[in-house]
């Protein structure tokens, strides 16, 4: 029975069905975080000792050093070179490499967990020198609990890119969602005893689990261990070289992220906690399309360019790019005219200021689901330096404007997310030029007349939002899950029903599989049931 289960896992699932499965899984976790970050405020003052400020703050280091290696900086550097192994059958070489990487990596995080542990207290004072004594406080001792996540991640970062390199997505998608079920369990746990430093231990017990449900996952993949660091591999330095270019791409938004706390502490109290909230929204869509899309296409197109075929790889990346930007279009025009909705939901008790921050932050939305399968376009081509190149052109871009635009007398905190939009299109566009150059003849005119054709549906789903919205208007009244879903969902159904039909009617290639899965899902449901007597 346990090896039928594995065998069944090991098969190879479709690009589309692998999207399918990153995409709910993902759901499921952006409710989850939302879910989170909405007890978080509904349990914890923006104010005083106890602050949400001093939650947000401490997990900036910790975060920096997951985001800059774990979260997705392994996969891109390291499933290309797998995949090679893999191709060639040589599952000795590939467990060799993935062996070498993963105790040597463990090495370095451990010794940073180390690291922040000891100098937590400067630490926070880097990231938010506008936090008072009490929320310091908290803000270390949190950070000193979550200290090891990174250590954890990293290994869970490694043993899942193993995993995608086989086409096992299952393990990789579920288990991020024990990390925010530990953190929300840990808010009832500890909210009227130990408060809000509570949320450290949850978030500790949540990496944790975390990398049991990753280690379950090898079941099947006969993966062999050992304790070996092989620096002699050719392979093995080939991803070392190539892990440093994408750990600071990834780990610029982080960057970002402590630089623009550090502004936001100094705006006054409650500033740092209205823009994670905002940022929060902002960030359930990029996860959800790009992030989730991304990852599902990217062994393919490592696997096109191990077979030799560049001409598949380019009619992969185009469909996949197109389809990206269908989806994404109706989905930032929701966020837009439902901003003060989504703020409400995740902020009830006043949402004024997340509302104009995540009003800002709807054009990054686009541009970074956009950058999320333009730089793998790069990475599979193990091209690390070129996005490299851009994002360290992108954070200093970020920190000027930040640092201008966040000043009171400028726009104050939502002047972070008027930078954060800027810099995204500008990241997109240089990219967009340099894959021009570099294949003048990638963009071809079917993509351009489909990108028209896309664009001229998205002002009938701008109309069709704005209609809705004056039909069903936010009050100041409505609050609640029952009352703001509600609303938000008629207008959602209304605007994806306009730009699917759109879609249809002027014979866009993207919405021609889900008219099919409708119509049948239709048929079936409509289909006469016969009663046997």
């Amino acid at each position: 029975m346990k090896n039928r289960f594995f065998d069944k896992a090991n098969k190879k699932i479709s690009l589309g069905n692998a999207a399918a499965l990153l995409i709910v899984a993902a759901l499921s976790g952006q409710i989850l975080g939302f879910l989170k970050v909405k007890l978080v405020n509904a349990n914890f003052s923006q104010f005083g000792g106890q602050s949400t400020d001093a939650f947000f703050a401490a997990f900036k280091i910790p975060d920096f050093f997951f985001f800059t290696i774990a979260a997705g900086a392994l996969g891109v550097a390291f499933i290309p070179v797998l995949a090679d192994h893999l191709e060639k059958n040589d599952n000795k070489g590939a467990w060799e490499l993935a062996t070498s990487l993963l105790n040597m990596l463990a090495i370095v995080m451990g010794i940073v967990g180390i690291i922040i542990l000891i100098f937590a207290e400067p630490l926070v004072h880097l990231v938010a020198p506008g936090l008072t004594p009490d929320q310091k406080h908290n803000a270390v001792v949190i950070m000193r609990l979550v200290s090891f996540n990174p250590f954890l991640f990293t290994i869970s970062g490694i043993l899942t890119a193993v995993q995608q390199t086989f086409g096992r997505f299952f393990f990789y998608a579920i288990a991020p969602l024990f990390y925010n079920l530990a953190v929300i369990i840990s808010i009832f746990i500890f909210r009227d005893n130990i408060g809000i430093v509570g949320l450290g231990i949850g978030a500790l017990i949540g990496a944790i689990l975390q990398l049991l449900i990753v280690l379950f996952g090898l079941g099947g993949l006969d993966f062999l261990f050992k304790i070996r660091i092989n620096f002699k591999n050719p392979d093995f330095r080939k991803v070392l070289r190539q892990l440093p270019p994408r750990s600071i791409d990834q780990g610029i938004d982080s960057i970002n992220s402590i630089v623009e706390t550090n502004f936001g502490s100094r705006l006054g109290a409650g500033s740092i906690s209205y823009y994670e909230n905002a940022y929060t929204l902002h960030t359930v869509p990029i996860q959800l399309i790009g992030t989730t899309i991304a990852t599902a296409a990217f062994p393919r197109l490592t696997a096109r360019l191990s077979q030799g075929r560049p001409d598949l790889f380019r009619q992969d990346f185009l469909k996949i790019l197109r389809a990206m930007i269908w989806i994404t279009i109706p989905m930032v025009v929701i966020c837009f005219f439902g901003r003060g909705y989504l703020a409400r939901l995740i902020f009830t008790r006043g949402s004024n200021e997340i509302t104009g921050i995540f009003g800002f932050l709807c054009g990054a939305i686009f541009f970074r689901i956009i950058y999320a399968i333009i730089s793998r376009y790069f990475y599979a081509q193990k091209d690390t330096w070129t996005p490299l190149g851009v994002s360290i052109f992108a954070i200093a871009l970020n920190i000027f404007l930040a640092w201008q635009l966040s000043k009171p007398t400028h726009y104050g905190i939502s002047g972070l997310a008027l930078a954060q939009t800027i810099v995204a299109i500008s990241e997109v566009a240089v990219l967009f030029t340099i894959m021009l150059i570099k294949d003048h003849k990638l963009f071809d005119i079917r993509f351009w007349g489909g990108l028209w054709r896309i664009f001229s549906v998205t002002g009938f789903s701008v109309v069709a939002t704005y209609i809705m919205v004056q039909i069903f208007p936010l009050h100041k009244a409505d609050k609640g899950l029952i009352t703001l879903g509600f609303k938000l969902g008629i207008i959602t159904l209304v605007t994806m029903s306009v730009h699917l039909g759109l879609s249809s009617l002027f014979s866009l290639e993207e919405a021609i599989p889900v008219v099919a899965k409708l119509r049948s899902a239709v048929r079936i449901v409509l289909k006469p049931v016969r009663i046997e007597w």
